[in-house]
């Protein structure tokens, strides 16, 4: 695997994202020879931390994700790390994370690359970005960034943070990282849709009649909830995941696997994206909070949370395109707080058939995202010992073997900005039509809460979500395949 050289800035280097996934996955790249001599990664918070102490929280980040380890290796790579405390605010404190960098650069031969990560709040976000070109941090190499969800909180503050953004990297430069998009079982999506026949034949509407993806979290916002508060499960789920799982279930097949093939067939789909009007959220949108339990508080007894609060620890919608293999077809989605389980997954319903059996089902897709990662089909076939039809799946799944070799997906993806690969990433014009999108569900939600009138369902936790999700189908014989 190829030496790539780099000088890496986390903003953020003290926080639990980088302690539980960057370091690590870091690791295992500097292990598989992706970086290793040339490289170095400045950990920037405003916490008074020294080089020797990042050092220790890097080895401790390792050891705990990490059964084995060799010891002189994991001191080799955490001696590349250096912190800088940092004020994001602070105009000077970028002055020396200039000149920190560019002794790093010299001293581990970079060639001028630089790769910025931010890993902290997303309300510095802009106010990073804005320094980074001001200050001039970008160097003579390759300039790269990387920027955690959310991108912005709605569509004008995306825009304006894209702004900000670009006024320091190219498009192609910007990685908009979402990691359900390093998931083994999201990536083989397209692989099942396009190099089987006996899917790829049948992935229309003449022969799907729904699409489901559930998005379900066993636990409450428990010391979130300042955070959750402002977001929602529409913001916090649906804006992102969910809709990187519908556009590569909707999208035509590209031309080819190039990132610019694969991203401009995703563009193509989401120009024919339905937005819904004010009637059709109403009729086609259920909002929720879960209620309390002997063992958890309601949403609006949570701490931090408004006891007035509106906003959803449930959603769920309906999607349709206009264009793509799959169009008018309904895609039903739903995501949320306190359900019965962990559990991400995507059912493909195939239309019924008229046979001569009768009571023959229709077969179904399933994609198991979370916490299995496996693929089966139901079909049906006869019983041995008495008449009638039986239903059995057809099982794609990995051995414990396997899986052990599967790699996280934050693993996957800083491969990705390093080889310099974007097909896993969103571009800024798909991200501004999945705001489009939310905001007109958002806008009609909000006129609601204006009027006085919020229909926003209840429901109890360790369940599936409020009874009213069932009635935002096309037809009365449709319901949820996952129960």
């Amino acid at each position: 695997m190829k030496n790539i050289p780099v000088i890496m800035i986390i903003f953020g280097g003290s926080g639990d994202l980088a302690h539980r996934k960057l370091y690590p996955s870091l690791f295992n790249l500097y292990e598989q020879g992706l970086i290793h001599d040339n490289f170095a990664v400045i950990g920037t918070a405003r916490r008074p931390w020294s080089h020797e102490y990042l050092r220790e929280q890097v080895s401790d980040a390792i050891h705990e994700t990490h059964d084995q380890v060799d010891e002189n290796e994991v001191k080799a790579f955490a001696s590349h790390f250096y912190y800088q405390s940092h004020d994001v605010t602070n105009v000077e404190h970028y002055v020396t994370l200039k000149k920190l960098a560019q002794e790093l650069d010299d001293r581990y031969s970079a060639q001028g690359n630089r790769l910025f990560y931010m890993a902290m709040a997303p309300r510095f976000f802009g106010t990073i970005a804005t320094h980074i070109n001001d200050q001039h941090l970008t160097g003579s190499g390759f300039n790269r960034i990387v920027v955690e969800k959310p991108f912005g909180h709605d569509l004008a503050s995306a825009e304006q943070l894209n702004k900000e953004i670009t006024a320091s990297f190219d498009e192609n430069d910007i990685f908009r990282i979402d990691h359900y998009l390093g998931k083994e079982m999201i990536q083989n999506i397209m692989p099942m849709r396009f190099t089987n026949p006996l899917i790829k034949n049948i992935w229309s509407g003449e022969y799907i009649k729904n699409i489901q993806i559930t998005l379900a979290e066993r636990l409450g916002v428990e010391a979130r909830g300042g955070y959750y508060d402002t977001s929602g499960a529409l913001r916090d789920m649906v804006q992102n995941h969910i809709f990187q799982i519908i556009t590569l279930l909707a999208m035509p097949e590209p031309k080819d696997l190039s990132s610019d093939s694969v991203h401009q067939a995703k563009q193509e789909l989401l120009k024919s994206l339905i937005i819904p009007t004010p009637e059709e959220v109403k009729k086609n949108f259920v909002r929720g909070q879960y209620l309390g339990s002997d063992t958890t508080f309601a949403y609006k007894k949570e701490p931090n949370v408004d006891p007035d609060s509106t906003t959803e620890t449930y959603v769920a919608g309906k999607t349709k395109f206009t264009r793509g293999p799959i169009a008018g077809v309904p895609i039903y989605f739903r995501t949320g707080k306190e359900f019965k389980e962990k559990k991400t997954r995507i059912d493909i319903v195939l239309k019924h058939i008229n046979n001569p059996y009768g009571q023959a089902h229709s077969n179904n897709i399933t994609i198991e995202v979370d916490p299995e990662s496996k693929i089966y089909i139901t079909i049906n076939g006869k019983k041995i010992d008495e008449p009638g039809i039986r239903r059995e799946d057809l099982t794609y799944v990995f051995s414990k073997e396997e899986m052990a070799k599967v790699p996280d997906g934050y693993e996957r993806l800083l491969h990705d900005v390093f080889v310099n690969d974007s097909t896993n990433f969103t571009h800024w014009s798909e991200l501004k039509r999945y705001w489009e999108f939310i905001d007109a569900v958002e806008d009609a939600w909000q006129k609601e809460n204006e009027a006085g009138n919020p229909e926003i369902a209840q429901y109890l936790p360790y369940r599936m979500g409020p009874k009213e999700a069932d009635n935002i189908f096309e037809s009365p014989t449709e319901h949820w395949i996952y129960e």
